[in-house]
């Protein structure tokens, strides 16, 4: 009599099969997803803050530009001693550096992202007293990142309401280097201030110390009465906005994340190439928003 070990149909139907392992494809689309967000928008902002930035502040200068050439066509041109901020007050040369920029109202680091700031407590240039005007050193178009090679007798040339100046550099200084002899009664001083990075001539986004150029001019404007006496502490040089972005970089940083969790549930349905492709564009906009705001986060001079 032959025994068979063999079993029925049904119970072989009904063996059970190994589960797929899909808790390590979710977890590894988390992981994958997080590391590549990571990457991207830290990739994207330093880009941005030494070189794409630039390029927004030239688009900015192109529209300050026009609208001051307009404001000094039809006589509306500011001649202060208070002006609002971001409005256009003046054009900066400086042949020996290659510098061509519009002079804004405002030092505070968000102010600067679209060119050099007039220091709100000062005469504007060209005017009888001391002017300061402060540009960044390695970020958004660094227009004062070679200010520091400027020498004695180099020129810097002004034009506001009031007409056109040509200043005559006197000394460059940092700190622990003594103060220029004052200012002659009649004479107009302009102050020029950066930062500077320890000597490298790569862009760094370390605040480095603070260069100063002093330049002098024999003749100046009358001077309005009633310039501010003292301006915020975000607008003194190395001054940080932290206090005034702080929401605004809570709802950047909540986007980021609503858009990872929306690219990680994405991938549960389409593939990784696909939704890369789509979401990436979205990304980088919100990522060069958030830098705007970090940058407002780290010194004006940088």
């Amino acid at each position: 009599m032959t025994v068979t070990t063999e079993r029925p149909a049904a119970a072989r139907a009904a063996a059970p099969r190994p589960a797929p392992p899909a808790r390590n494809d979710d977890v590894w689309s988390v992981v994958s997803t997080t590391s590549v967000m990571c990457c991207l928008v830290a990739g994207w902002m330093v880009a941005q803050m030494l070189y794409l930035g630039g390029l927004a502040q030239d688009r900015a200068q192109d529209a300050l530009y026009a609208d001051f050439r307009a404001e000094l066509a039809a006589g509306t041109a500011p001649i202060g001693p208070v002006t609002e901020v971001g409005t256009p007050v003046a054009t900066l040369s400086i042949p020996h550096i290659g510098v061509e920029q519009v002079v804004v109202e405002g030092t505070a680091s968000g102010d600067l992202l679209t060119g050099p700031g007039h220091l709100r407590n000062t005469v504007l240039p060209g005017q009888r007293g001391t002017s300061a005007v402060f540009g960044r050193a390695s970020t958004y178009g660094a227009p004062f990142a070679r200010l520091g090679e400027l020498e004695a007798g180099d020129q810097v040339n002004v034009v506001t309401a009031q007409g056109a100046t040509r200043f005559e550099v006197i000394g460059v200084r940092r700190a622990g280097d003594p103060l220029p002899q004052p200012r002659p009664e009649d004479a107009a001083r302009l102050v020029l201030v950066s930062g500077e990075a320890g000597g490298s001539r790569l862009p760094s986004l370390s605040p480095g110390e603070v260069v100063y150029v002093d330049a002098e001019a024999d003749e100046a404007f009358d001077t309005p009465a009633g310039l501010p006496p003292v301006v915020p502490d975000p607008e003194q040089a190395m001054g940080t906005e932290s206090g005034a972005v702080m929401p605004l970089l809570t709802l950047c940083l909540g986007l980021l994340l609503a858009l990872t969790l929306g690219v990680i549930a994405a991938r549960q349905r389409f593939g990784a190439a696909l939704v890369w492709v789509v979401a990436t564009p979205v990304v980088i906009a919100v990522a060069w928003l958030t830098t705007d705001v970090v940058m407002r986060l780290l010194p004006n001079l940088l």
